[in-house]
């Protein structure tokens, strides 16, 4: 039964730093790849960045990191915006061709709980 547990968020200050959490279970890391995605109040989920087969990923502020012992990818931001603030999701889904990050959710068919960031001004 595949899970994914996403945490860490919180309440930080703009120009501030946070590392969400994302452990998964009922699969390994090198058989699916992970996504970030997020919800900012009144728009669609968007996606952030994707992890494939361990690799790190760096996407401006934001770079994703997974440790393989504890099947936990993470999603550390820095320089934290006010419009950084949403619900932040973990999903898990096949690898696709040439490693490619979707943005559509339906091949996403995994999905975390999502955890809220904000970001103070």
């Amino acid at each position: 039964d595949v899970q994914l547990q996403a945490s860490g968020g919180g309440l930080v200050q703009a120009g501030g730093s946070l590392r969400l959490s994302c452990e998964v279970s009922g699969f390994t890391l090198d058989d699916l790849a992970i996504g970030w995605f997020r919800q900012a109040p009144g728009k669609g989920r968007e996606v952030i960045s994707c992890s494939v087969r361990n690799d790190p990923t760096v996407k401006g502020r934001f770079t994703i990191f997974s440790d393989s012992a504890k099947n936990t990818v993470y999603l550390q931001m820095n320089s934290l915006k006010p419009e950084d603030t949403a619900v932040y999701y973990c999903a898990a889904g096949p690898v696709l061709k040439d490693d490619y990050c979707s943005a559509y959710e339906f091949l996403w068919p995994y999905w975390g709980q999502g955890t809220q960031v904000t970001v103070s001004s």
